[in-house]
This record gives C-alpha cells, structure tokens and sequence, in this order.
C-alpha cells in the first residue's frame, strides 16, 4: 500500500511538471504560426517579427544566468509556484498588448519567468527521482512537448481564428490557473539542498561548477544540442509556406502529425533511455536526425502527406534527442549543486537558441520571386553541432 500511494505521489508530481510544461511550451510556440497576424496587425517586418521570437529565448537565458544565485538557496516547490504566477501574469499581458512595443516588452518579461520554469522542472526530476527512473521520468514530463504541439498549438490558433489572436495568450493564462492549483498539491516540500548552499556567496556554486570539466563538457553538449535544433526549427513554417509546400489552412496539420508522433514514442524513449542507457541512445539519437533535417530544408511541393511524413519525423528526431539528452545532463550535475547547474544549463541552452535563430536568419535569403532559397545551409550547420554533440556525449560522465 505504502509503495503504490509513492508511485501515485511520484505520478502526480511529473503530471504537474508536465502541465507547467505544456503551458511554457505553448507560450513559446504560438509565435511562430502567428506571424502573418501579427506582422499584418502592427505592420512591422519579418525581421521585427524574429525580433519578437529571440528576444523571448534572450529573456529566458538571462534569467537562467540570473537563476544560478538563488535557485539552490530556496525551497523547490516556493520557488515553482512564484515563478510560474509571475509567468502567468506575464502571458496574459502578452494577450492585452495594444502596440508593437508594449508585446515586446511582455515577451520579454514571459521569458524571463518561463525560462526558469524548465530548469527548476528538470532539477525537481534530479532530486525526487530515482537515477533507474529518472529516463523515464524524463520522458512523461517532455510529452509535455508533444500535447502542446498536438493539441496546445492548434487549439491557440483556433482561438485566434475564431476571436482574435489576443485569445491564443489569454486561454494559456486560463490553463495556469488549473495547473498552478494541482502544482500546489502535487509538489513537495524540497529544501534539503539549501544547507549546502548556506552562508556562502551568491556565486560560489557557479564558480563550483564552472571549475569542474565534467560539468563544462556538460554544458558545452547542451549548447550544441539545442543549436543544432534551432538553426532549423524557427523557419519551418516560413520555408513551408512561403515556397507553397503547404498552404496556410495546413500548417496546424504541421504541429498536430508532429505532435501526435512524438506523444507516442516519448515514453518509449524514455524506456529505452533506462535500458540501453542514456549516453548510447543520445548518440544514436543524434546521428538519426541528421536525416530528416536535410529532408525538411529540400522539400518541394509534393503532396500533403509526403509532407507531414518528412516533418513529423523531424519532430521524432528532435524529441528523440531531448529525452535522452535531459536525462544525461540531470544526471551529470553534482547533486550538491544540481538546481545551480541546470539553471546555468538553462542560460545555456536558450542563448544557443537565439544565436542559432540568428544564424539561421542570416544563412536564408530570398529570390526575387519571393521564394526562401539556401535552407539546407541551415541542415550543413546544424549537422556540424550535431556531431560535435555525438563527440562530447563520450566525455560527460554521470553520477549515479
């Protein structure tokens, strides 16, 4: 009986984690298939509209740097909940902007909350869950990916469809409410780790960190890994539409396919994570992926579903990637500073984001018929940065 009630406590812990996931992943996502309203709205270029986009991803990292000074001197479960109310304050505003300027500054500030939020999910995993489970654990909170894509991305593009693009924020608000409420419940009380980091600087657990190679290599893999991901992902869209491979009416079929794939083989990697191991599946993972990022960024017009065949298996790959990816990071962290490190890993990763985004702007051009040309230069770079991942996966070690 005792064993089953912390099966059900554990349970319903990754639930919440996976809902405040869900909810920061929606946030994040909904941008990009509503850049035709809102560059036709504010009448503000393609390159405002990245703006818009990176400066979300900037926000999130500056906060995960910010993060690393606190996050290991506060209880877990008062810190989530802070963060994710502020989060939530932030994306209703997103939905209240009346001006250009006033969106951006809610962007921002919805970044700086939620990009903490990941972190704090991934350290929680760390420190309730066992290292046998913790792949598996993994897997049910990314899944979180996997519905936002389905079901939260769509849903937000009806609402905006339906009564306004305002919608798409204010139903995302609506979610946290229900979800900060079972998060409250669900989470427990987590403050061993502050006697560790008692009476010592604000930076002496990054300077902990930052001295061990371990953790260096660690977080050099992290970067990599999410570069390679986001040279390419921000422009699917764009690409897609643009160059009439998909109609406008289709794009929601993108996100849908893509996350109906990976809902169901997320807990499968995240089995396969425990049993083969989390450095080996990374890797294989890894190599896998190259395949479809070059299959996507040399798509013509072909019919629908050869096209949602080529996306969704990009959006495999990547998950495929993440799982085992995360899983391997939580466990290279030294315990003793394991909310500090995935803070700092957070800062990491979204500034890989922006700076990848960035490149990727750069590489793209357009002919003067108006078609995107030169998005496989994108799939050559993200290839480099995903095997200099394969690379570093074999000099990160873990703690068990």
């Amino acid at each position: 009986m005792h064993t089953h009630l912390l099966a059900r406590r554990e349970l319903f812990l990754l639930l919440s984690l996976a809902g405040i996931q869900f909810t920061h992943v929606v946030d994040f996502m909904i941008m990009m298939p509503l850049g035709p309203q809102l560059t036709d709205l504010f009448g503000i270029s393609l390159a405002e509209f990245g703006l818009l986009v990176s400066a979300y991803t900037v926000a999130a990292g500056i906060s995960g740097l910010f993060a690393t000074t606190f996050v290991d001197r506060f209880d877990r479960k008062r810190l989530l909940i802070t963060l994710y109310v502020l989060f939530a304050l932030t994306t209703v505003a997103c939905g209240l902007a009346p001006t250009y300027a006033w969106l951006m500054v809610a962007r921002i500030s919805s970044g700086f909350f939620g990009g903490v939020l990941s972190t704090m999910s991934q350290t929680i995993i760390g420190d309730v869950i066992p290292f046998a489970r913790r792949g598996r654990a993994t897997g049910i909170v990314m899944t979180s990916f996997s519905v936002a894509t389905v079901a939260g991305v769509p849903a937000g593009l009806l609402f905006a469809h339906l009564w306004g693009w305002h919608f798409a924020f204010f139903g995302i608000g609506l979610l946290c409410l229900g979800i900060g409420a079972f998060a409250i419940y669900s989470v427990p009380t987590l403050d061993a780790h502050i006697t560790h980091g008692k009476d010592k600087h604000i930076l002496h657990a990054m300077g902990q960190i930052l001295r061990e190679r371990n953790q260096r290599m660690a977080l050099l893999l992290s970067g990599t890994m999410m570069f390679a991901a986001f040279t390419i992902i921000p422009y699917i869209t764009l690409y897609l539409q643009t160059n009439q491979v998909m109609e406008a009416n289709e794009i929601p079929w993108l996100y849908f396919c893509g996350g109906v794939v990976t809902l169901f083989s997320g807990r499968w990697i995240g089995g396969l994570t425990d049993r083969v191991g989390k450095r080996q599946t990374f890797q294989r993972a890894v190599l896998f992926s190259i395949i479809p990022m070059f299959a996507v960024t040399l798509l013509e017009p072909v019919p629908l579903p050869l096209v949602l065949l080529v996306t969704s298996l990009l959006f495999f790959a990547m998950n495929a990637r993440m799982i085992p990816g995360m899983a391997l990071l939580t466990s290279a962290a030294n315990p003793k500073f394991r909310g500090t490190f995935l803070s700092l890993n957070g800062a990491v990763q979204s500034f890989a984001m922006g700076l990848a985004s960035w490149m990727g702007g750069l590489l793209l051009q357009r002919e003067p018929g108006g078609l995107v040309t030169h998005y496989w230069l994108c799939a050559v770079v993200a290839t480099i940065a995903s095997v200099s991942a394969y690379h570093l996966a074999k000099r990160v070690s873990m703690h068990e």
